[in-house]
């Protein structure tokens, strides 16, 4: 591994082997710069410092999810689907060390990772080097890779087939870019949706949430709502993670579609009494 910088407030890892002038992904109005200012770390320098370890659950058959502790960067988790052979990583999370490697190839390595948007890009080619994967990253998110690579494919249109039963969608939303994994194999063959931030599953975890930018609460316009509605329901699923281990354990097509309905009536304001 090469002395790659990494911003210690969103995770993301930079080409650069010098100090970067300012992350592009925190610079943004949709993350934010710690009020202390911008700083940095290495991978090399996280595994020195012995604090960090990955926790791997399995959360239901052919399911694990990945979580760093204490929490890193955005704080968020990531998913290893096993789908007839063909193992995929679900968004990713910086922190990577040999025992994750280990845990990892027990539970038959990994042949792809996916992204849902690029605040979760963390140390994505360090994984697809170590597992010798290929990176899908939405064409239209291409401007926010900052660390390049041959490794990246750029996919375009409204999906893409990735396996049997696993299919990328974009949504757009959160990002314009922003994509979602039907894996229509999971929960006993109803189906699992992996949304990332591109669909929310709330702390009411019977209901989701859409929004443009999370830490600084910014909306989503009514029209994109509906139409990310409409897509769900070409997707099969019953049951929903997000990335941060919250979970729409059942009825996930209707959950979203109420909650779009009452997201739709507050930014109307007709959910409120006058």
């Amino acid at each position: 591994m090469m002395n790659h910088f990494i911003c210690r407030t969103c995770g993301i890892q930079y080409e650069q082997s010098t100090l970067p002038d300012s992350c592009l992904i925190c610079n943004e109005e949709r993350q934010y710069v710690h009020p202390d200012g911008q700083s940095w770390t290495t991978l090399e320098s996280m595994i020195q410092e012995t604090e960090y370890l990955n926790v791997i659950t399995q959360d239901e058959e052919y399911l694990y999810s990945i979580h760093t502790k204490p929490n890193f960067g955005i704080g968020q988790t990531a998913y290893l689907v096993q789908n007839n052979g063909f193992n995929i990583l679900w968004d990713c999370i910086t922190y990577l060390d040999n025992t994750t490697v280990q845990e990892i190839h027990k539970l038959g390595g990994i042949d792809a990772i996916a992204l849902s948007h690029p605040h979760y890009y963390a140390t994505q080619v360090e994984w697809a080097e170590t597992f010798d994967a290929l990176i899908y990253i939405h064409e239209d998110d291409k401007e926010w890779v900052t660390r390049p690579s041959e490794r990246i494919v750029f996919w375009s249109g409204e999906k893409r087939k990735l396996n049997n039963g696993l299919i990328l969608h974009r949504l757009g939303g959160h990002f314009k870019g922003g994509a979602v994994l039907e894996w229509q194999h999971g929960n006993q063959g109803l189906g699992v949706l992996l949304s990332g931030d591109i669909i929310q599953v709330v702390l009411d975890q019977n209901w989701v949430s859409f929004m443009y930018s999370y830490p600084n609460l910014i909306p989503l316009p009514a029209s994109k709502v509906s139409e990310i509605v409409e897509r769900i329901h070409t997707m099969k699923f019953d049951r929903i993670y997000n990335a941060f281990h919250r979970i729409v354990k059942s009825d996930g097509i209707a959950s979203v579609e109420r909650s779009a309905n009452r997201y739709i009536k507050a930014l109307k304001g007709k959910l409120f009494e006058t």
